[in-house]
């Protein structure tokens, strides 16, 4: 039987080393004044938006906007990584 390998994502070679740019909370949603869930850091800038559990989904609309598209959790004990072009863990 052949097994088919498994690729890394592709993108992860855009992951970069950064730090929260907004460690209080999602950036947009602290302009507009609106709630949010667990948050998202952008692995390549350190943009932190909202979850798409959140009403406005800001990571999902940086990463499409931006072309960032690895994210990993910022909530304490949770260590993966997501890629929105893959719909997919990274």
């Amino acid at each position: 039987m052949n097994a088919m390998a498994i690729e890394p994502d592709p993108h992860l070679s855009m992951v970069r080393p950064v730090s929260p740019r907004s460690p209080e909370g999602c950036e947009e949603c602290l302009r507009l004044g609106s709630p949010w869930v667990p948050l998202r850091l952008c692995l390549t800038c350190g943009h932190v938006g909202c979850c798409d559990s959140s009403p406005l989904k800001h990571a999902r609309a940086h990463a499409y906007a931006e072309q960032h598209l690895i994210v990993e959790p910022m909530e304490p004990g949770e260590n993966w990584r997501w890629c929105y072009a893959h719909e997919a863990p990274a």
